[in-house]
């Protein structure tokens, strides 16, 4: 860990020990911390290219501390400097997903989307992955997702040439679709990167979720991605069922809110996500 940060945690926190670099970090660079008293999680990121990168992790985790429904790290420091940013959080203890603990959880991520906020999107833009999100605030759900997930994603796509300008849909086809699939539900907070890497499970059984790309949307969006590359089990969805009821045309928005993420993957790991997303592209928008 570079000298600075370890400086920095030293003036703000107390005298490290000893640090472990550990695996994970496609955006930044994860380490252990151990102090006298505590261990720490830290992160770092030096990426001119992402300069925000954790101050939007750190506002989105402290949005989600903020509606209490489900558990999120404790945040011991966060430091702007010019050669990069420091996060620091508290160390959790994984334990054993349970079907009792994965079933809570679903229970607990209902409860954060029955929350009720004025608009959609966030005043805060934020990252998904490694790539900018906007959230400029919008009343409608429809637009707000095609012009602040679907098209930009679709634009970077097609300029990357990763994706054939022939399968790229105009916005009004986008808006058009959207607006008939997705309607207009109320508005939330959601964690907006649900994968099984975002949550996990401590040794008492609680459920806390970790590296958020936050903002105000539908909930079915974190159900979506939770789906996509699975590691959540059925109590969870079950849990979740419990306090939301499955809506009808829920598998069609299911196969929009996880075509942004497609295409997001798409832009970042290359072509070996371009027939999924064709897939999605052909059966909604052709």
């Amino acid at each position: 860990m570079d000298a600075l940060w370890l400086k920095i945690i030293e003036q703000s926190i107390g005298k490290v020990q000893r640090t472990r670099a550990l695996s994970g970090g496609d955006t930044s660079s994860i380490y252990e911390v151990e102090l006298k008293t505590i261990t720490l999680i830290t992160k770092t990121n030096s990426d001119a290219n992402t300069p925000s990168l954790l101050h939007a992790e750190r506002l989105g985790l402290e949005a989600l501390a903020m509606h209490a429904a489900v558990a999120t790290p404790e945040i011991r420091l966060y430091k702007k400097h010019e050669a990069g940013e420091l996060l620091v959080m508290q160390r959790l203890q994984t334990g054993e997903k349970t079907s009792a603990a994965l079933r809570q959880f679903g229970r607990q991520l209902a409860q954060l989307h029955q929350i009720r906020v004025p608009q959609f999107g966030w005043e805060q833009a934020n990252y998904i992955g490694k790539l900018p999100q906007s959230n400029t605030p919008n009343s409608s759900w429809s637009l707000f997702y095609a012009q602040e997930r679907l098209q930009p994603q679709i634009r970077m796509a097609v300029d990357s040439r990763l994706l054939p300008l022939t399968d790229a849909p105009s916005i009004e086809r986008i808006e058009h679709v959207c607006a008939y699939l997705l309607g207009n539900p109320p508005a939330s907070p959601i964690h907006g990167d649900l994968w099984g890497g975002n949550y996990m499970i401590a040794t008492n059984g609680q459920a806390y979720l970790i590296d958020p790309s936050f903002y105000h949307g539908h909930g079915e969006v974190d159900l979506a991605m939770s789906r996509l590359f699975g590691g959540f089990g059925a109590a969870f969805y079950e849990g979740y069922d419990e306090i939301i009821s499955p809506e009808a045309g829920a598998e069609a928005r299911r196969d929009l809110y996880q075509l942004y993420y497609l295409l997001v993957h798409l832009n970042i790991f290359g072509r070996s996500y371009l027939s999924s997303v064709q897939q999605i592209l052909n059966r909604y928008f052709t």
